[in-house]
């Protein structure tokens, strides 16, 4: 019987802050928003360094290589050493950024101003 020596994918996930807790990277990972190296994952699985996490999140899809394991969360700059985002995950990314930033549709205007709201008002009045 072999000894397994990484930490359980939902603590690595929580440990990496991809999760602010532990729970809800289980509920991830039991949704099936969560595969490892292809395969969808089980909770208590463990994680090895290079192994590859897909990881799901509402409209956002990340794929990581696992560099470092870690079963204690730490600060963001620590947590952010455990992982690197793959070139395609970094791509997508950008790409989803610049098709939010076409379809923003810039704010024109403002909160009316006193003289603009007394024009409402008396609209508002002469039409009711």
């Amino acid at each position: 019987m072999t000894q397994e020596t990484g930490p359980r994918i939902d603590k690595w996930l929580w440990a990496a802050r991809f999760f602010k807790t532990r729970g809800l990277a289980k509920t991830a990972i039991d949704g099936g928003h969560i595969h490892l190296n292809g395969i969808r994952a089980k909770p208590a699985r463990t994680l090895h360094c290079g192994d590859r996490l897909d990881i799901t999140s509402g409209t956002r899809h990340v794929s990581v290589i696992v560099d470092a394991l870690s079963e204690t969360r730490g600060p963001a700059a620590i947590a952010q050493q455990l992982y690197t985002e793959t070139p395609e995950s970094l791509a997508r990314a950008e790409a989803a950024r610049a098709q939010r930033a076409a379809q923003a549709e810039p704010r024109q205007g403002g909160r009316p101003t006193k003289r603009d709201r007394r024009v409402i008002h008396r609209f508002n009045e002469s039409v009711g």
